[in-house]
């Protein structure tokens, strides 16, 4: 007979499993679901070692999931980087970085780094002035500072000078060095220019430390925990971070199902092993929590900055001109040859498009691809911006849309895409509804530390509502797109984990699955929608084991 280590009964389940929706208990052994019923029937399964736990009538939903984020850099953040809002001003910016190199009294030649700022300070970092303000309160320490889409980056003079950017270098290939109207570097860096500053610093650093990585993985695992996310996505993994995961796991560490998509190609952080070679050394660090099941493509930039891929042609601009679409960053066939050398090597491959141009091309590469029968997993990652033509083609082609809520309900970012897409299409993001009406898998990811937070209720909230969960920004945002609470769940949990090859341990409430759940603050299905926002984890659970409780 079953020795159960934990029953857990009077509780309201959501099992988010088709064949029984809804339960009070569940009864769990060595880390696995082994029956879920009503308390009666499960309390009879308990022995004289199993730990009961009384929900006390709590809602309880499987362990939510996290599709796309940068777990690691995150954690990275909070330990070693400086953070403000991305609603900093220039002087709060300048004020925040002198006061860290004074109260952590960092020596000269130490690099300050952090951010977010805003992509709506833009225009104004592309004048000199900023550039002089942030000089002065750094004089001797180099500074480089990332923006809300973790793809530019500001720097200082003395951060420039480090990485050999001057006012006579050209522009990289994928990247710009914006200059003031007298042809001075400004230090922001579009794309691939800010990767160099990026190379130069891990230059400065030495040999990656793998322990550190594998501790900024860590605690980037322990934020999400918080919030009740048990598995993630990590959509921009690199050799060394699949090293962190390995440790982790090798010293009982990894308290999360991890999977990783390994970088094809990088004009953003200025990795060098990647593609191929990168791709043929996954398998080698797969562990029991670890999944290196996927690879990445970064197809466009992002639409502030003119470099996401259009059909139609961004507002007028002096720097561009009037019929600037932007560009992908490889041509179809390079996307299609990606696509077959990953269905050789069993990966999926999960593709930034932030464009309606390079959502068509990725539709369109797999379209060839299918003909040939390759059943790949493709996810067509933030996908803001699709052609109506094309919203049917994700259920046609099985193509996931990876969503990431946070992006583009009103706030910063939404307001930067309006200053540089025209009306209404720069209001177009996101149709969620028309996608599921279709019949096509959506699910949600983060993008954090792009965005701010990965709080899954804010996301699902933003969802239900199309509005700002915050409170900071007014309105809403195409709410006709508006789906339902229990399909938006379902977007973090049972469609998640299938869309990441996770659905034989986890995602659901059922037996044979690992017991992965979050006791929750209330019943997402029976609140005011304007109250999911508020719901939080009381207690989160993986493979049995509590590793995060609030109580």
């Amino acid at each position: 007979m079953t020795e159960h280590d934990l029953i857990v009964h009077n509780a309201r389940v959501h099992t988010m499993d088709d064949a029984a929706p809804a339960a009070t208990a569940f009864a769990v052994a060595s880390g696995r679901i082994t029956a879920v019923g009503d308390t009666a029937e499960i309390m009879a399964l308990a022995g004289p070692g199993t730990r009961i736990l009384d929900a006390d009538g709590a809602c309880i939903v499987p362990g939510l999931m996290d599709a796309h984020n940068h777990h690691s850099m995150a954690g990275e953040e909070d330990l070693y980087r400086l953070s403000f809002a991305p609603t900093a001003t220039i002087d709060d910016i300048c004020d925040a970085v002198e006061a860290w190199i004074r109260d952590r009294d960092l020596a000269p030649g130490e690099w300050v780094l952090g951010g977010i700022w805003g992509s709506t300070l833009v225009p104004e970092l592309s004048t000199a002035d900023p550039l002089r303000r942030l000089d002065a309160v750094s004089p001797r320490n180099p500074v480089l500072l990332t923006d809300d889409s973790h793809h530019n980056k500001w720097a200082n003079s003395l951060a420039l000078a480090i990485a050999g950017i001057d006012d006579a270098l050209p522009d990289p290939a994928g990247g710009k060095i914006v200059r003031d109207a007298a042809g001075r570097a400004t230090g922001l860096l579009f794309e691939s220019a800010g990767a160099i500053a990026d190379q130069a610093r891990a230059a400065a650093e030495g040999e990656p430390d793998i322990a550190r990585l594998a501790r900024c993985s860590e605690r980037g695992i322990e934020m999400m925990h918080e919030l009740g996310i048990t598995a993630f996505q990590d959509a921009a993994a690199t050799r060394e971070l699949i090293q962190a995961f390995q440790l982790l796991d090798a010293e009982g560490r990894l308290k999360a199902w991890a999977v990783s998509s390994l970088l094809i190609n990088d004009n953003i952080f200025g990795n060098r092993f990647i593609g191929r070679p990168l791709m043929a050394r996954g398998e080698d660090h797969r562990t029991a929590h670890h999944r290196p099941d996927f690879t990445k493509i970064f197809l466009d930039g992002v639409p502030p900055t003119h470099t996401g891929a259009f059909l139609e042609p961004y507002l007028p601009s002096d720097a561009h001109g009037h019929d600037h679409r932007g560009a992908t960053t490889m041509p179809i066939g390079e996307v299609e040859d990606w696509l077959r050398h990953a269905d050789e090597l069993g990966l999926g491959v999960k593709i930034h498009c932030t464009g309606d141009a390079s959502v068509r091309m990725v539709l369109d590469a797999v379209e060839r691809v299918r003909a040939d029968g390759l059943g790949l997993l493709v996810h067509i990652a933030h996908g803001q911006y699709i052609h109506p033509d094309d919203i049917p083609r994700f259920a046609e082609l099985d193509v996931v849309a990876e969503i990431s809520p946070m992006l583009w309900v009103p706030g910063v970012i939404v307001d930067s895409l309006r200053s540089v897409l025209p009306e209404p299409f720069g209001d177009r993001l996101h149709p969620n509804r028309a996608l599921l009406d279709s019949g096509a898998t959506v699910v949600g990811g983060s993008d954090w530390p792009v965005a701010e937070s990965p709080n899954p209720w804010h996301a699902i909230s933003g969802l239900v509502t199309r509005e700002d969960p915050t409170g900071r920004f007014p309105g809403r945002q195409w709410p006709e797109q508006a789906i339902t609470v229990r399909e938006a769940l379902a977007a973090y949990t049972s469609s998640s984990a299938r869309a990441m090859n996770l659905a034989d341990v986890a995602g659901r409430i059922a037996p044979g699955l690992s017991a992965d759940f979050v006791l929750l603050s209330a019943d997402p299905l029976t609140v005011d929608p304007h109250e999911l926002k508020d719901i939080i984890a009381r207690q989160t659970w993986f493979e049995g084991e509590l590793v995060f409780t609030r109580d």
